[in-house]
């Protein structure tokens, strides 16, 4: 098996990638998620061994005084539950980041690591499983996607036939999308390709970047299943998983695809789940697929609201929302460079939303589950450059709007 090689410095090399087969297959409707699949019995001594652990710490980090390192982690409501914890990576000096990372981190601008990213990165490159507890926006995409892009590059090329090395499992396509651009502004410059496989678009794109061998596979669960179950592509090589925004993808009912598609996962992997609350269920997902796995919360430990955002609730009867909804949309639109989104129930009440918002003058423009992929993606857009300030949508878009 030829190794990765390109790379000149130690923590990566480069680029190599296989395929599998094409095709398209029927919906899952009407019948169980995965019920084709079987699950593998793995015999850990047969399985080719695989590295994870690949940090190593500068003298800064390892001799900073357990007074600053605890300051820092008050100061940034970092709260930790596990062994041996490795102290936080506080600035991008602090470590040898490798240079095709820290090309790109100069060139979006950024100043220091989140605290998420600041204490998740060296927890993640020593190989151990975590769970990550943080609100949206706090920098967690790049905090697993680094670590992805180092573990990958020390790993064999991918040879034809062969799945992804690493898996995210996120809930929404909006948010997959989000992930896949991270991946592939830090990725490219190593040769790391990655892929984005969701519902709601077609098939055949998807399959030819699985066919042409990805390293990462960004997916949503359901299109994930169907792709497996018709053999397009596999988990063998998967040693690198992460669950993105886990307690969504439980509310949204996904618990029966994640397990379906765990079980296809060698049991050695590293697993990172990251999650914006900490609810019962939640807790037993990482009970069953993590091991001796670190807990690591950025905010407060209750499930508070972030408290950066004015947040006014006004409990209303169901006949006078739309006169308080036409008195919001004036006083918020009065003001400059204003963003409304509109959040509703039902396809249909956004449709009915949109169509008298937009009879009564406003630039309303809506997306829901019916709307094609180009759609939605067209009004986000829209929505995003401000030229179309006011949104209504379903949960669909109640996170993966964060870029």
């Amino acid at each position: 098996m030829s190794y990765r090689s390109s790379r000149r410095d130690d923590w990566g090399r480069g680029g190599g990638y296989g395929g599998s087969g094409g095709g398209g297959r029927p919906s899952l409707k009407g019948r169980q998620p995965g019920e084709r699949l079987r699950k593998p019995k793995w015999d850990l001594s047969r399985l080719a061994p695989f590295e994870k652990n690949f940090y190593q710490p500068t003298p800064v980090v390892v001799n900073r005084q357990p007074y600053e390192v605890e300051q820092y982690r008050n100061e940034k409501e970092i709260t930790l539950r596990g062994k041996n914890i490795p102290n936080p990576i506080q600035y991008f000096t602090d470590y040898n980041f490798p240079d095709y990372v820290m090309a790109e981190i100069r060139r979006q601008g950024y100043e220091a690591p989140t605290p998420i990213q600041a204490q998740g990165w060296p927890i993640s490159l020593q190989g151990r499983d975590f769970v990550g507890i943080a609100q949206t926006g706090s920098g967690k995409t790049l905090g697993y996607i680094l670590p992805a892009i180092v573990h990958i590059n020390h790993q064999p090329y991918l040879e034809r036939g062969d799945g992804p090395i690493a898996l995210i499992l996120a809930p929404t396509r909006e948010l997959a999308q989000q992930i896949l651009t991270v991946a592939q502004d830090f990725g490219s410059s190593s040769k790391i390709r990655s892929t984005c496989v969701f519902g709601g678009a077609p098939k055949g794109p998807q399959i030819r970047d699985l066919e042409r061998g990805v390293e990462i596979c960004i997916a949503t669960p359901g299109r994930l299943i169907d792709f497996l179950e018709a053999g397009k592509t596999n988990l063998r090589r998967c040693t690198y998983l992460v669950l993105d925004e886990a307690d969504r993808m439980l509310d949204m009912g996904f618990e029966p695809q994640i397990r379906k598609i765990v079980e296809q996962i060698r049991p050695d992997r590293q697993t990172l789940m990251w999650s914006a609350t900490w609810p019962k269920e939640v807790r037993n997902l990482a009970e069953d697929f993590l091991k001796e796995y670190i807990q690591l919360n950025v905010g407060s430990l209750s499930l508070a609201a972030n408290h950066n955002i004015l947040q006014i609730v006004d409990v209303c009867q169901e006949m006078e929302k739309d006169t308080k909804l036409r008195q919001l949309l004036e006083e918020i639109m009065a003001e400059k460079e204003s963003k409304i989104i509109v959040f509703a129930e039902t396809k249909r009440k956004v449709d009915d939303l949109t169509r008298r918002m937009r009879r009564e003058g406003w630039p309303a423009m809506c997306i829901h589950g019916d709307k094609s992929q180009q759609e939605r993606d067209w009004v986000l857009s829209e929505f995003r450059s401000g030229r179309a300030p006011i949104l209504v949508a379903t949960d669909v878009a109640a996170r993966g709007l964060g870029k």
